[in-house]
């Protein structure tokens, strides 16, 4: 009897078995080739939007560099041409085209149809490389619809054509040719890149900053999209490496230094490079590369170099009696401000976290920077007296902020904390506890105020105005900043804090919208906040919380039929379907009070019919540059900016 149950159960169990979804060696897929890249391509290039896009012309661009950095290339071209097409060509050694012993096949196609192969992963053909995980042109390839790569090699040159990844023919000779090099023409695929368009700016950037990195070497752009219009040419070389970029970087900034810090040294068998000046901004701007490759994250030697900074900084403030005994010493934050540093290093095998390399890990870095930077550093202040004091000065002028900021900061949270009951007497507040769903406008002027609070839906949209103009963040310090009542109210509306305290998990509004005017001080309004928010709410505009609201410019009225206008060409459309300008009437709208409470809510706060722009920053580095242009110190970029621009304005009303 046992024994015929458990012959039963166990029949039952292999029944089981067989009808349970089958799990063994034939379900576990083996991609081959440069399949994995076409599948997972985010792996590869962070992701298939236009940064990941962009990305394809870096990873091509790397190899030719890695070629320059080795001492066999000059110079590089890349070229946008016609149907989306990137050319990178370089007068490098040339990719390889001999029978690999591995492969079997050309070295030319194995580097470029397999994952991992490259002349980076051992031997003396690269010291340091960008390259380094040996996947970039592969990667090219397989997410390209079409690519052809030419080898000018021993006086022949040689071809191979793919689409997808895969070889459309075998690697083929085709005559003579001069010197030696690469040349790479790819088309990215459609199937894989949504939007697929390349901005000459983006390029124009990137290959500049390659220029400033790589001492000697001409870099070329040439935009040939459009084949009616003439080719647009830029073109870099510096001899000057990092004093060169430090220059560029600065440039809309006054310097405290007149000498520049920098430093060009080997430490065992790393290169170390870095520069660095204070100019009188408060802001800090720090820029990290690792074998040419920028770190936006940092890494161990943006590390090495902060803390060469501040023992170095600090010790000299101590031998030279700027601080006391009694004296705390600096903090990093007081010896970064206003700094503008540089630091490139080059090493044999660097730890990059992700294929994208956003941050640098390799331990022996931050030792290297550090005692290179150091030891020069205090070479440099013993030299250059006048600037050692300079720099000190601006130090101890950051401490003394600091301290103060700490105390207003703290006043400002203490005030929140106690009043967050009773929060800000001119916000008219949103019965909604629920951040998801809240929004706060800020509204220039009690007028417009007044007509935002009668139109607001009050359950979920709260109103902030603001009397008049708030202060330029960009020129003042955070304890002078806190002291502003317009500012203060803000700090305690939002339930963040502010700056380095910043929660942004206590943001009590996941839509928070500049409402102003659209005129000159409207918009000068609005950049206040905006330089206001980039500056110490960075994590509000990182998380997609910060908006503008679009007022409408114009109600265009025929008879009892009216119609609102955004910008010019709407207003011209909606004057053509009244049958042209004859009994229309054209109101411009200047300021927000001009409109009633419920003009305000169908045209900008109804969350069916509104338009709100989203506030994001692409790109930091340009923002920040943006930023000390319009709102710092230094008048005369500011003069050449408006100048430029001034061709676009068409109508202007004074």
């Amino acid at each position: 009897m046992v024994k015929k149950l458990k012959e039963k159960i166990a029949k039952t169990e292999e029944t089981k078995q067989q009808n349970s979804v089958s799990y063994g060696a034939k379900d576990i897929y083996v991609l081959e080739g440069l399949e994995p890249v076409r599948k997972r391509p985010g792996m590869y290039i962070g992701g298939t939007g236009v940064d990941g896009l962009h990305h394809l012309i870096w990873e091509v661009v790397d190899n030719s560099i890695d070629e320059a950095m080795g001492g066999f290339a000059k110079s590089i071209r890349v070229e946008m041409l016609p149907n989306n097409r990137i050319s990178v060509q370089d007068d490098g050694r040339g990719i390889p085209v001999d029978i690999h012993p591995h492969t079997k096949k050309s070295a030319l196609e194995t580097v470029m149809c397999t994952l991992h192969a490259g002349g980076k992963f051992g031997g003396d053909s690269y010291k340091v490389s960008g390259g380094l995980h040996g996947v970039g042109v592969s990667v090219v390839n397989a997410l390209s619809k079409w690519l052809r790569v030419e080898v000018c090699r021993d006086g022949y040159l040689y071809f191979q054509e793919y689409e997808k990844g895969r070889p459309k023919a075998a690697v083929k000779k085709s005559g003579k040719c001069e010197g030696n090099g690469t040349k790479v023409i790819f088309e990215a695929d459609p199937e894989i890149f949504k939007e697929i368009k390349f901005e000459r700016k983006k390029v124009i950037d990137h290959l500049r900053q390659q220029a400033f990195l790589t001492k000697g070497i001409k870099i070329e752009i040439i935009d040939k999209k459009d084949p009616k219009a003439a080719p647009v040419y830029h073109s870099f070389y510096f001899e000057g490496g990092l004093l060169s970029f430090i220059n560029y970087v600065n440039r809309f900034r006054k310097s405290v230094q007149k000498e520049i810090f920098y430093v060009h040294k080997d430490y065992e068998k790393m290169e170390i490079e870095a520069a660095f000046t204070y100019n009188h901004e408060i802001e800090t701007s720090e820029l990290s590369f690792a074998n040419n490759i920028y770190t936006p994250d940092g890494g161990t030697h943006l590390t090495g170099l902060r803390s060469a900074l501040t023992k170095t900084l600090n010790d000299y403030a101590r031998a030279n009696n700027y601080l006391k005994e009694k004296d705390e010493n600096f903090t990093g934050d007081d010896v970064r401000e206003g700094l503008v540093a540089i630091v490139s290093v080059r090493l044999p095998e660097p730890q990059f976290e992700g294929q994208t390399k956003a941050r640098l890990g390799t331990p022996g870095a931050r030792t290297a920077v550090e005692s290179v930077v150091g030891e020069s550093l205090k070479e440099f202040l013993e030299k250059n007296s006048p600037d050692a004091r300079a720099i000190i000065e601006k130090c101890m002028l950051a401490q003394k902020a600091r301290k103060a900021a700490k105390a207003a900061k703290e006043t400002v949270l203490r005030k929140g904390a106690l009043e967050g009951m009773t929060l800000p007497g001119k916000l008219a507040d949103c019965s909604s506890r629920k951040a998801e769903e809240s929004e706060l406008f800020i509204v220039e002027g009690d007028s417009a105020g007044g007509s935002c609070k009668s139109a607001r839906d009050r359950r979920t949209q709260a109103i902030l105005p603001l009397k008049g103009k708030i202060l330029n963040v960009e020129k003042s310090r955070i304890d002078k900043m806190l002291a502003n009542n317009e500012i203060k109210s803000l700090v305690i509306a939002l339930g963040t804090a502010i700056a380095d305290n910043l929660d942004i998990s206590k943001l009590r509004y996941h839509k928070i919208i500049i409402m102003t005017d659209a005129d000159v001080d409207g918009a000068h309004i609005r950049t206040l906040l905006l330089t206001l928010f980039y500056r110490y709410f960075r994590p509000v505009i990182e998380g997609g919380y910060l908006y503008i609201a679009q007022p409408p410019l114009y109600k265009i009225q025929k008879g009892k039929e009216a119609q609102y206008a955004y910008n010019d060409a709407e207003k011209e459309k909606i004057i053509k379907t009244f049958g042209g300008a004859q009994g229309v009437n054209i109101q411009r709208y200047k300021g927000l009070g001009e409109m009633n409470p419920e003009q305000l809510w169908e045209t900008t706060m109804d969350h069916d019919k509104r338009s709100l722009k989203l506030v994001a920053v692409e790109n930091a580095e340009e923002a920040d540059r943006l930023f000390d242009i319009l709102m710092g110190e230094v008048v005369e970029p500011r003069k050449a900016f408006i100048s430029n621009q001034a061709a676009m304005v068409k109508n202007l009303d004074i």
